[in-house]
């Protein structure tokens, strides 16, 4: 008798205690999760880029739009190498939950060509979250740690155009395309980076809504989006731009 008068109790402490997903970000229902891993030496640019044209889906009626939010260890404030004081949305060692992410972002940071590498702890999480995302995709030299967690081992991919023959040298056993924006392959899209980064950002669009919304995002953001005039590549095959 005893155990079912408690049995309510501990169910009610159960669900107290589990981790919430935060509300105070107005997650939409029934959208894409994106999740942007950041860090102190975070890049604007890698970062600002897919944020801007991943945001303003949901100013585009008729479509699915997305949720875009920034992960970082803690949830604490961070600096970007220009000097941007950023506050995370979550932290993946914190106890609250973070919504599960359909697209993960890795942008560039300071340090990805080094210490960033050995942090064991950050490339687990992007193991686990890549395992069940949609897309993943990094800009810059996001690919490097894309690269150190074993993720890019079985597919093409391409980075920084002055840090691709480090990229080679650090991963020799990786397919690299040079001389591209952005590579596709599977579930990864990485990209060169910097300004290019509205590039791949813009591709994925492309890819989950179609040309002419993609095309619109971009005007919004006064981009002339043609993916003809793109050097990238797809499905193994380079696509060079078209006059």
């Amino acid at each position: 008798m005893k155990s079912r008068i408690l049995l309510p109790f501990l169910l009610l402490s159960l669900i107290c205690c589990a981790p919430r997903i935060q509300t105070n970000l107005d997650l939409i229902p029934e959208a894409y999760n994106v999740g942007i891993l950041i860090m102190d030496g975070v890049y604007n640019t890698e970062l600002t880029a897919p944020m801007d044209i991943f945001q303003h889906t949901q100013y585009r009626k008729n479509i699915k739009p997305m949720n875009v939010f920034t992960i970082a260890k803690k949830k604490t404030l961070i600096r970007s190498f220009e000097g941007l004081y950023i506050m995370p949305d979550f932290g993946y060692n914190d106890k609250t939950a973070i919504p599960p992410i359909d697209i993960l972002v890795v942008p560039s940071a300071e340090h990805h060509l080094d210490t960033d590498l050995k942090d064991t702890e950050m490339l687990d999480w992007i193991q686990q979250v890549s395992a069940r995302a949609t897309y993943v995709t990094s800009h810059c030299d996001g690919a490097f740690v894309l690269a150190r967690a074993g993720l890019l081992e079985q597919v093409a991919s391409t980075t920084f155009p002055s840090d691709i023959d480090a990229y080679k040298q650090m991963f020799p056993e990786l397919q690299v395309i040079s001389d591209v924006i952005f590579v596709h392959d599977g579930k990864f899209i990485t990209s060169a980076g910097g300004a290019r980064s509205f590039d791949g950002a813009l591709y994925l669009t492309e890819i989950l809504y179609g040309k002419a919304v993609a095309q619109r995002l971009a005007g919004g953001l006064v981009i002339d989006w043609n993916l003809d005039a793109v050097p990238h590549y797809k499905n193994g095959k380079v696509y060079k731009s078209e006059p």
